[in-house]
């Protein structure tokens, strides 16, 4: 009998000490429950509308509005700039069979340049397009016409005469100083999908691209997604300025297979003001054709009184072949061989070109040439069409 008193006892006891300890955490100070329920809060998200929605036990990841420094980034880029890119849709006609008319529709992207209307986009985008409409960020379209335009380059100038408030002039960066690693952001129309964002690295700042049987140097390769439709829309810098213009990707499929390649914005606001005022690049004359060989470039002919041969370039000897047959003979021992420009060195006809066509007319350049085994200068004035 005694052993079951106990036991009840016991259990009874327990019981009022239990519930000692429950009414102990519920009664706990003000304070304490503060930094109970603290501890419970800082691992969910506020609900309270004047709080920040970032989980308050990582404040160093997150801003006030929730956001990682890189997400930030890419908000801030995308708002900043997304009213500059447009929508381009193209028609053309062209003749088929039995001499009926087919229409082909295509769309790409623009970058506006300023109030007055001007936008840059790429060259194949609106290249033989009979129509083209701009659609703006607020939906409404706009009739574009055609301005100026550099096949060689693949960069192209329209206009509309849009309201210049609805006009959102994008920033013009420096291609320059772009570093393999350097974060990137696209913007443009894939698909038809107006004005979508996609990220990625530059992959690399040297690249070269074949367009129109020419090479395009520096074209700066990237891996941020690029699709049918983001032809002629901006890449950008992660403060928003334009440092290229996006125009072709390497795939098999034609989608996005993470290598993508956009022509330098310095090229691009060098073509753009003769594009605006010309309609066409002027491009100098130098008046001399090259040979590539192991050596350099072998000067195979002078243009007669060109700016080359007044500068005293030497090319290949002709003389008249005697006998019977007759004939020239033309000796390129005596030809000068061209092995840098303005002291770069040039191993192609593109490099050649590159250098000289980024001079004007009446500017000089220094061929640097072998002649008879040594090293010369020779100092030459450009030539074609002054500038207005």
């Amino acid at each position: 009998m005694r052993f079951w008193l106990g036991c009840g006892l016991s259990a009874f006891v327990g019981a009022l000490l239990a519930l000692a300890l429950q009414d102990s955490r519920v009664l706990l100070p003000v304070d304490a429950q503060d930094r109970n329920t603290e501890r419970v809060t800082r691992t969910s998200f506020s609900l309270d509308e004047n709080r920040s929605y970032a989980p308050t036990n990582l404040p160093a990841l997150f801003n006030r509005e929730g956001l990682t420094p890189e997400e930030a980034i890419n908000v801030a880029v995308y708002e900043a700039i997304n009213k500059s890119v447009v929508n381009i849709n193209t028609k053309s006609t062209h003749s088929a069979l039995l001499a009926f008319e087919v229409t082909a529709e295509g769309t790409g992207s623009g970058s506006i340049l300023d109030k007055a209307g001007h936008i840059v986009t790429n060259y194949h985008v609106i290249a033989d397009a009979n129509d083209v409409v701009v659609t703006l960020h607020d939906g409404k379209q706009y009739d574009a016409s055609f301005i100026g335009a550099d096949p060689d380059n693949d960069v192209a100038v329209i206009r509309v005469k849009a309201p210049p408030e609805m006009l959102n002039p994008v920033a013009l960066g420096d291609s320059s100083h772009l570093r393999v690693g350097m974060k990137c952001f696209a913007i443009g129309n894939p698909f038809g999908l107006e004005r979508t964002l996609t990220t990625g690295s530059i992959s690399s700042v040297d690249r070269s691209l074949q367009i129109r049987n020419r090479s395009i140097k520096q074209i700066i390769q990237i891996d941020a997604a690029i699709n049918p439709g983001n032809s002629g829309g901006p890449l950008l810098d992660t403060h928003g300025r334009l440092i290229g213009i996006n125009t072709a990707i390497a795939s098999k499929t034609g989608q996005s297979a993470g290598v993508g390649f956009a022509i330098p914005v310095n090229l691009v606001a060098r073509v753009v003001p003769e594009l605006i005022r010309h309609g066409k690049v002027i491009r100098p004359e130098i008046g001399v054709r090259l040979l590539k060989t192991e050596k350099g470039l072998l000067v195979a002919q002078l243009q007669p009184n060109g700016p080359a041969e007044k500068a005293g370039l030497r090319g290949p000897k002709v003389s008249r072949k005697t006998g019977l047959l007759g004939g020239l003979r033309i000796d390129y021992a005596s030809a000068d061989l061209v092995i840098a420009v303005d002291e770069e060195e040039v191993k192609s006809q593109d490099d050649f070109l590159s250098v000289v066509e980024a001079k004007h007319p009446g500017d000089q350049v220094i061929l640097t040439v072998l002649r008879d085994g040594k090293k010369a200068n020779v100092p030459v004035t450009l030539g074609g069409p002054p500038e207005k």
